[in-house]
């Protein structure tokens, strides 16, 4: 028999993992590949924040914001997945096997505009994929993230700084 875990939410209504799971899979998933640029390392990203909030769901349950928690796990991981996916991109391109990695279906625009995100620091390029990808207010973003709302929204504004910058989209001198 299969074993499901429930949480109480507003109402008195039940959620389960699965239900979570469920409803937040998508978005999830389309973080990750936010902050990776590649699917499948997405996918990956996604399950592995999933499996951590299913074996740690009797605590996880009890948050606000579970799917909060699974973000921030996502993430985190993004950041060690990255320099993996560096390590292993030389290792192949030493050894020549043949192939390219597939290339996500994206349009040059918007493969250009998570490139550029992807280059920012960390932290920045995180607020910049949850206020984008995912259209998240700021206090979500920095409850997310474990952030102060103040410092997501410098993040913000300095990674649109940075973007403008990087793709070439600035305005004059003084402009804002």
């Amino acid at each position: 028999m299969r074993e499901v875990v429930n949480q109480q939410v507003d109402g008195g209504t039940s959620r389960s993992f699965e239900d979570l799971y469920r409803e937040e899979r998508r978005s999830v998933v389309a973080l990750a590949y936010a902050l990776s640029g590649n699917r499948w390392i997405a996918e990956e990203l996604a399950q592995d924040a999933f499996l951590a909030a299913h074996q740690n769901w009797s605590r996880i349950s009890g948050f606000d914001d579970p799917g909060g928690w699974v973000r921030r796990v996502v993430a985190n991981r993004s950041a060690s997945a990255f320099r993996r996916r560096l390590a292993e991109a030389r290792a192949l391109s030493r050894a020549a096997t043949g192939r390219p990695p597939a290339v996500p279906e994206l349009t040059a625009e918007a493969a250009d505009f998570w490139r550029a995100v992807r280059s920012l620091p960390r932290r920045r390029a995180q607020v910049v994929a949850l206020y984008y990808l995912e259209d998240r207010p700021i206090a979500e973003i920095a409850r997310i993230l474990g952030m102060a709302p103040g410092t997501v929204k410098k993040s913000l504004h300095d990674g649109r700084r940075a973007l403008a910058q990087i793709l070439g989209l600035e305005r004059g001198e003084g402009a804002s």
